[in-house]
């Protein structure tokens, strides 16, 4: 398991490509198993212990009392768990920075998408698709731990779209990203957008080489999301708050999400949406033109 989050060994597939891409399993003794090359990274693995290895990077179950991430594991102490963690840290930021150069290089504003399950950042999304059409190419890579079906909502709308299937594992990496951009034709000066895994832990820790993380909120949970994961919102730039519509029929407060939000990041912006009547989708285009414009540099 990785000490990071405590997600489980589990293979990665990228459309019906078998592997596991650059996310290192930890195990409770510490050793570790890493999927890929990784830059600087020494191949650690002992074949001791309760989780059998199987060729061509897959995993048989694991019946061991592993102990999840940030908690005590048998036999491996605080100190050692920490150094594990920036370790893994490290090791994707060296991937991140590789994504970021080959972006940067074509002029392409990536974005990463980050919810809690059922947001409705899949809708938000399509609909985002639809009002670019004409003005800007856009291009998605979808995570999830099982099934294309959004990856194929998105080709539904016209945009190319792959589809990474994490498994067992609860995000996103950035080597599982850089080796979608391998397979995808990413335009110059086009729009990515990378809908991570819907979860408000893991991904916060994970930088995928993209110029901002976009947290989307729905008015459906619980105005004080914010201050109960706080590192996601403290890592996005911008909380979009979706599904407005509903408002009239919830006892949600805005003025309290949003004051929650800043409290925990004060630079963050917030803009109100919702997919469904087109609320706000004006201004959530227009902040992506902006932030594009400063990250693409001068022609």
């Amino acid at each position: 398991m990785c000490t990071t989050c405590g997600c489980g060994a589990g293979e990665v597939k990228i459309d019906g490509d078998d592997a596991h891409h650059g996310h290192e399993h930890v195990h409770a003794d510490g050793t570790r198993h890493s999927h890929g090359h990784v830059p600087g990274a020494a191949h650690e693995h002992s074949h001791a212990h309760s989780h059998d290895h199987v060729h061509g990077h897959r995993y048989a179950p694991v019946h061991s009392n592993a102990a999840p991430a940030h908690s005590h594991a048998p036999g491996l102490g605080a100190k050692r768990m920490v150094q594990i963690e920036q370790d893994i840290l490290s090791k994707n930021n060296a991937y991140a920075a590789q994504n970021r150069q080959r972006l940067a290089a074509r002029g392409i504003f990536a974005l990463n998408l980050v919810s809690s399950p059922g947001s409705g950042k899949t809708t938000l999304l399509c609909k985002t698709i639809e009002l670019l059409r004409g003005r800007q190419p856009v291009t998605v890579i979808e995570g999830d731990q099982q099934t294309s079906q959004d990856a194929e909502r998105i080709r539904a709308t016209g945009a190319p779209a792959i589809q990474i299937n994490t498994g067992k594992g609860c995000h996103l990496d950035a080597h599982m990203v850089g080796h979608a951009m391998e397979k995808l034709e990413l335009p110059a000066d086009s729009l990515l957008m990378i809908e991570n895994v819907g979860n408000l832990v893991c991904p916060a820790a994970f930088d995928l080489g993209e110029a901002h993380k976009v947290v989307i909120l729905s008015v459906t949970e619980g105005e004080d999301k914010p201050i109960k994961y706080p590192d996601m919102f403290r890592a996005a730039t911008l909380m979009l708050m979706n599904k407005c519509d509903l408002l009239p029929y919830l006892s949600f407060k805005v003025d309290a999400a949003i004051e929650f939000a800043r409290r925990v990041n004060p630079a963050i912006e917030v803009i109100e949406v919702s997919a469904t009547t087109g609320q706000g989708m004006d201004d959530w285009l227009a902040w992506i033109d902006r932030q594009a414009a400063v990250a693409r540099p001068a022609a």
